[in-house]
């Protein structure tokens, strides 16, 4: 049973994966391309590639996302518990225009790291290095001022399934900084998508906490976030 089980996983994890990436290099030059056209096209072509990826997910790979709450519009500091890439690719899906912070390296990737760039992602190498931090506040202040929302996610790199590491130091300056509410959104998507190429049918469950007023410090805001985002783990 377990064998056909793998089986039937490796199947659909193909078709996902020739699907996805096939179409990718068709969506992602056109969305760098209408991005430079016009600024109205800017955030139109993200949202067409995470719904091809949405799509996909959930017929080819056979990925079910179930939402607990409701995410809120207008500009918040959204936290995400990061399992793996489905929830990196699908905040472009959730959220309306997201400014979303990224790990520096991937803006290397041909085609799209560029468009990313285009589209307004913040920047953050993993050494959090002063010049890159003061680049990352920067622009996510700038998407602030443009009513967009920022996405983090506050631990800093992808976990295992189970883990709760502390949050990187990053976040409690952006949250300082900003002056926003925080909406912790807790999830489970590695249980589904392993950091591996199968992927398992299976429900994602996705929390949306409540919001987190501005201005506690530190300590008091990383427990409250640690804690919400980590509400799904066994």
């Amino acid at each position: 049973m377990a064998a056909l089980r793998y089986a039937i996983a490796l199947l659909r994890s193909l078709l996902f994966a020739i699907a996805f990436y096939g179409g990718s290099l068709i969506i992602v030059p056109l969305v760098l391309l209408t991005g430079r056209l016009s600024p109205r096209l800017l955030f139109i072509g993200p949202k067409l590639w995470a719904g091809w990826f949405c799509w996909c997910a959930r017929w080819l790979a056979g990925i079910r996302l179930q939402i607990d709450g409701r995410i809120p519009d207008g500009p918040h500091l959204f936290a995400l518990k990061h399992e793996s890439a489905y929830e990196a690719i699908m905040t472009l899906w959730w959220f309306a225009r997201p400014a979303v912070v990224m790990k520096a390296e991937l803006r290397k990737i041909p085609i799209w790291g560029a468009a990313s760039d285009r589209q307004g992602s913040i920047w953050v190498d993993r050494e959090g290095s002063a010049t890159m931090l003061r680049a990352m506040m920067k622009a996510a202040q700038a998407a602030v001022k443009a009513g967009r929302p920022v996405v983090i996610f506050p631990e800093g790199t992808r976990v295992g399934v189970g883990q709760t590491p502390a949050l990187a130091s990053g976040f409690a300056g952006l949250y300082k900084m900003l002056k926003l509410p925080v909406v912790p959104i807790a999830l489970d998507s590695g249980t589904v998508w392993p950091k591996a190429f199968v992927k398992y049918p299976g429900t994602v469950h996705m929390k949306v906490g409540a919001p987190i007023p501005p201005g506690l410090d530190r300590a008091g805001v990383e427990e409250r976030v640690h804690a919400a985002i980590n509400a799904l783990q066994a």
